[in-house]
């Protein structure tokens, strides 16, 4: 699950992490609102305005001002809301902004300089263990830097058994290339941030960047935080700050039926069950010419309601020009996945595009029989070979 740039920050002050600290409005006027309650608690004369959407690169893409007074607030609050923001993550549709968060300065001016480093946490499946991603070249895209110049891009590994050892924190710090109180303020900022990540089961701490202040504070000006959904279950606080409207419409729709979606934009529907067959399945539509639209995972239990409510799915993609159900009856009967096929034919209505049908497993003799008594133009195939080979017929 992905949380706004707030609610990351909120977690990692929960683990004794120094943020720049700010606060949330849905209108320009709680924006003005929250820069004044924020000047009381900050002491802050100077504001920064930052979309809260799902995607990083917000500021080039001018979701990120700076206001140097309150009426300015307002108004960089209401350019910002609403704007439809387009960022290299986002893709070409972009995100729409529906909340701001007004943030304090800490940019400061004092007897030393400010610097930038980048920060991120995340699991190394190869090595099975967690692993720091560091670079002195803060403020910059991580990917950037990499191609660019990669002798700037550090990583710690961390071993399960112990955790974050202190002298790991201490070579991060040093690799950054500090000292004296700012030394031992990354080390400690480092350690929290590690608490953090393993304490709330997030799969991605991303910190851009890390700022050294002139005063030689270590804060979080930014924060990017993925959780696992898997462990949701022990973070009931944290489930609550699922954001719906930044995700996919149809990815919402199907998890209320329990089915596995991602959209993709190919030409093709795909129904399976299991993962590793809907990747066997989206290798045969490619060799056969086609591109798979979606990834659609009935699951091990699917029935004739989650069937239909599969195919209404699907056919709600207007790309989609052929669907391929691709389903072998280990735990779920075929007949129950045909009798959801029909259903779905006669619920929906006339369904234009063509359908290929491969049912293998428990039942699949009941559930040829029901396809083909149906009536319905459906395409039943038995091999994987044909089913390539019927997928190319039906889109030429």
């Amino acid at each position: 699950m992905n949380l706004h740039e707030y609610q990351g920050k909120s977690i990692l002050k929960q683990y004794g992490t120094p943020i720049q600290e700010g606060i949330v409005a849905n209108t320009a006027e709680e924006a003005m609102q929250a820069a004044k309650d924020l000047q009381k608690q900050t002491g802050t004369k100077v504001w920064v305005v930052k979309a809260q959407i799902h995607a990083g690169g917000r500021g080039k893409a001018g979701g990120v001002k700076v206001a140097t007074d309150l009426d300015k607030v307002k108004e960089k609050a209401s350019a910002i809301l609403g704007m439809n923001l387009i960022s290299r993550q986002t893709g070409p549709k972009g995100k729409i902004v529906n909340k701001v968060l007004i943030a304090q300065d800490v940019y400061y001016e004092g007897k030393g300089k400010t610097a930038e480093f980048y920060l991120s946490i995340m699991l190394n499946r190869q090595q099975g263990r967690n692993m720091i991603v560091y670079s002195p070249a803060g403020g910059m895209e991580i990917e950037e830097v990499a191609k660019n110049a990669p002798d700037k891009i550090f990583k710690e590994e961390i071993d399960p058994k112990v955790g974050l050892m202190p002298f790991q924190a201490r070579k991060i710090a040093f690799n950054f290339g500090l000292s004296g109180e700012a030394f031992k303020n990354m080390v400690k900022f480092v350690t929290c941030v590690y608490n953090a990540y393993i304490n709330a089961d997030a799969s991605l701490v991303e910190i851009n960047p890390v700022l050294k202040t002139s005063d030689d504070k270590i804060v979080a000006v930014d924060c990017k935080m993925t959780l696992d959904n898997s462990a949701l279950f022990r973070h009931a606080d944290y489930a609550v700050m699922r954001d719906i409207t930044e995700e996919d419409p149809m990815e919402v729709e199907a998890g209320k039926h329990k089915l596995n979606y991602v959209q993709l934009d190919g030409n093709v529907g795909c129904m399976v069950n299991g993962a590793g067959l809907a990747m066997a399945t989206m290798d045969i539509i490619k060799l056969a010419g086609g591109s798979p639209a979606n990834f659609l995972d009935v699951g091990g239990t699917a029935n004739a309601e989650r069937v239909e409510q599969a195919f209404r799915i699907i056919l709600s993609e207007p790309q989609v020009k052929a669907i391929l159900v691709n389903i072998f009856g280990g735990i779920v009967r075929c007949d129950r996945v045909a009798q959801g096929i029909v259903d779905a034919y006669k619920n929906i209505g006339a369904i234009k595009v063509p359908i290929i049908v491969r049912l293998q497993g428990t039942n699949a003799k009941e559930a040829k029989k029901l396809i083909d008594d149906s009536g319905l133009k459906v395409h039943s195939v038995i091999l994987l070979q044909e089913a390539a080979d019927m997928v190319t017929k039906v889109l030429n």
